[in-house]
């Protein structure tokens, strides 16, 4: 019994291989630009968090909206990166747009919660492109 939940659990947690996420060819220029956005939305995100932990969520929000949120779309190039990109990674990179800019509403509100709560939208939108598409 223990060893076939053993066994089950390593399948389960086994990341899904790098070849059943869809293969997104860009130009290198393009590529690089593209990670170098990516690198800078964790690093948001990581700010994110210090200033909700700190309590300061008026940061937590300013930093949303200005690095992550729709203000954030000409600083980042998305109308150039847009035509490379298969309709369903720009759909999903809009939705993590617009849930940054939601959460940076709620952070404003000055309730935790709430703020943590639309905090995981965004996050859900990352982890659901990253897991759907990979930049080569």
């Amino acid at each position: 019994m223990n060893r076939v939940l053993l066994l089950l659990l390593s399948v389960l947690m086994t990341p899904v291989a790098a070849t059943e996420r869809e293969q997104v060819e860009l130009p290198p220029m393009m590529r690089e630009h593209m990670l170098a956005n990516m690198r800078d939305h964790l690093e948001s995100l990581n700010g994110i968090l210090e200033h909700l932990a700190a309590g300061r969520m008026d940061q937590a929000a300013e930093l949303a909206e200005q690095r992550l949120g729709m203000s954030s779309l000409d600083d980042h190039g998305a109308a150039h990166m847009a035509p490379y990109m298969p309709e369903r990674m720009q759909a999903l990179g809009t939705d993590m747009h617009h849930a940054a800019s939601r959460f940076a509403r709620v952070a404003q509100e000055g309730d935790p919660l709430p703020a943590y709560r639309a905090l995981a939208e965004v996050t859900g939108a990352c982890v659901a492109c990253h897991g759907a598409y990979r930049v080569h």
